[in-house]
């Protein structure tokens, strides 16, 4: 005799018992089962994750198809992943950027800590996640994001230089990424000699006339400090949420104190701490030093209750991919130090999605 199939709301009941281990409810209350299909014994279902660069979706999945297989008469579960980012933000008419539904700043306390570096590689690495993602140098007086990405021009490897288009701008694009910065305007070597008024002048600018289109992230990398810059971004958009980038001497520390603290002055959210430069593996004999002290990042997130994103070592082949222009991570995708960015984007990503349920 044939087993008879399990109904349509015998598998949504069956998947109302997995939960979303950062949201904390089950996938069925939360609208994530979409699709659902069954023949001759096999079902398969759509999972439409909070993010495509969720660090947990392994364990989703397999939750999932572990919770159906038990139902009689299932002989094959087979489950789609897609994702669909929600916006942190409610839309109103008076928003600069009404497509891009998370915006993150990447700040530091002080210069010298490869706040750039991490917000190249972390932009990548959402992207690489075929996430939709902008980046945009805020760094007015020490723009180095095109030089990092090779689009110094405004034309990168195979993409498409700064252009005006029915009076936008429209940003350079390559490595799916859409980049603005205002070294696509400056002569070479040419020092921007701005007060003030200009430096939040150029940063609304940059929102409201250029054409972002639809993103997911928007990466801000900020010059380093707590100045106008920073001051503008926060009072002209709605930020998702700060992340703030220290290395890991006390000096350090206490200077990324201060910066996370103005932020929390100004009601932004604050995403996470992440430590650079925390440790230096010696690739002759592989010993662990570490040359800046260490652990000062996670000590500050332990104190102050932010979540700790993680740290990334020192490595060489990182400063050499920055200045020659050429992305670590694409460069380099099986090292540790890229497979550190990949789960340190999963980790942010997974933060903006708890913040967005909330």
């Amino acid at each position: 005799m044939k087993e008879k199939n399990p109904s349509e709301k015998e598998v949504l009941e069956a998947l109302s018992g997995v939960l979303d281990p950062d949201l904390k409810k089950d996938l069925v209350s939360l609208g994530m089962i979409k699709d659902v299909k069954i023949k001759d014994g096999e079902v398969s279902f759509t999972i439409v994750l909070t993010t495509p660069a969720c660090p947990l979706k392994g364990k989703i999945e397999k939750d999932s198809k572990d919770a159906v297989m038990k139902l009689p008469g299932v002989k094959d579960v087979k489950v789609k992943l897609d994702s669909s980012v929600k916006a942190f933000k409610k839309i109103s008419a008076e928003d600069l950027i009404p497509n891009v539904k998370n915006t993150i700043a990447i700040a530091s306390g002080k210069g010298g800590v490869g706040k750039s570096t991490v917000s190249v590689n972390l932009a990548l690495a959402l992207s690489g996640c075929l996430a939709r993602v902008g980046l945009f140098d805020a760094d007015l007086y020490g723009p180095t994001i095109p030089q990092m990405l090779g689009v110094k021009s405004g034309t990168g490897s195979a993409g498409k230089g700064v252009h005006i288009e029915s009076g936008k701008i429209i940003p350079a694009e390559d490595y799916n990424l859409k980049i603005i910065s205002i070294d696509f305007f400056l002569e070479e070597s040419t020092p921007l000699i701005w007060r003030g008024p200009l430096v939040a002048g150029a940063i609304q600018q940059f929102l409201r006339d250029v054409d972002w289109g639809e993103l997911d992230y928007m990466i801000i990398d900020l010059p380093p400090g707590t100045g106008d810059a920073q001051l503008t971004l926060a009072q002209t958009i709605p930020l998702t949420g700060a992340v703030i980038v220290t290395t890991p001497q006390d000096v350090a520390k206490k200077i990324a104190i201060k910066a996370l603290k103005l932020f929390q002055q100004l009601n932004v959210p604050i995403l996470g701490i992440i430590e650079n430069m925390s440790y230096f593996l010696c690739p002759h004999c592989g010993k662990r030093s570490e040359i800046f002290s260490y652990g000062g990042g996670r000590k500050a997130g332990e104190d102050l209750g932010v979540p700790f994103l993680g740290e990334i070592p020192i490595d060489l082949n990182l400063r050499i991919s920055g200045d020659e222009g050429k992305p670590f991570i694409l460069e380099n995708p099986d090292s540790e130090v890229s497979k550190i960015f990949a789960q340190i984007a999963g980790n942010l990503a997974r933060q903006i999605s708890i913040l967005s349920h909330k």
